[in-house]
């Protein structure tokens, strides 16, 4: 990921929770809605931020691994999850996942491929990292938004920042799993409550074949 995301989710982790964001609170509904209904062991969460999806995992699963490229959003999880069976480690899922044995029944991917201008390199690292019928999730900004101009953006002291981003469109999710061995099992369009024209996230839920 570019040094744009980076730091600026270092600058958003300080107000991250606080401000009203949508996008964030359908996220945390939307992983919650598919995943109750699955059950798993050893997750390995990408993209974790401030941990607003870690703590559920952590509460429904013996082991989570969670990454983040950024220093302060990690600081903010870890400051308010503190059981011994989770562990943040900083890390850029465009590179080698640090982990050269381990696997896990269980993938989350939450709010960051459009971060990432090639979704190859994710699902190629995906698929090694998983063990066999492991579940992949994956809830994005829908494509819909992001072709009306929608992107991660937040303000600080009155200035408003843009992260970098590149827009997925929904036959390139598809296209890449299956070139990585992957079936969709799932695939859900996340609704804000007064509005239901538009969709604003989409989210598929992968098995490795």
């Amino acid at each position: 990921m570019s040094f744009n995301v980076q730091e600026g989710y270092n600058q958003w982790a300080h107000s991250y929770d606080t401000v009203e964001n949508k996008t964030r609170d359908l996220d945390k509904k939307a992983l919650q809605n598919i995943l109750s209904q699955y059950g798993f062991l050893k997750v390995l969460e990408l993209g974790c931020g401030t941990g607003k999806n870690t703590e559920w995992l952590a509460a429904n699963a013996q082991q989570v691994t969670a990454l983040d490229f950024s220093e302060a959003m990690l600081q903010k999880a870890k400051e308010k999850i503190t059981q011994p069976h989770v562990t943040f480690l900083q890390a850029d899922v465009t590179r080698l996942w640090p982990f050269e044995k381990e696997t896990f029944d269980l993938l989350t991917c939450n709010l960051i491929l459009e971060h990432v201008p090639d979704l190859k390199v994710v699902f190629a690292e995906a698929v090694r990292v998983l063990q066999p019928a492991g579940k992949f999730f994956i809830c994005e900004l829908h494509p819909y938004k992001q072709y009306s101009g929608s992107k991660a953006r937040f303000e600080k002291e009155n200035r408003i920042t843009v992260l970098d981003c590149y827009t997925h469109h929904t036959a390139e999710f598809f296209n890449t799993a299956l070139k990585y061995k992957f079936q969709c099992i799932r695939l859900d369009e996340w609704f804000d409550d007064d509005n239901q024209q538009a969709p604003r996230l989409i989210s598929f839920l992968f098995e490795k074949k």
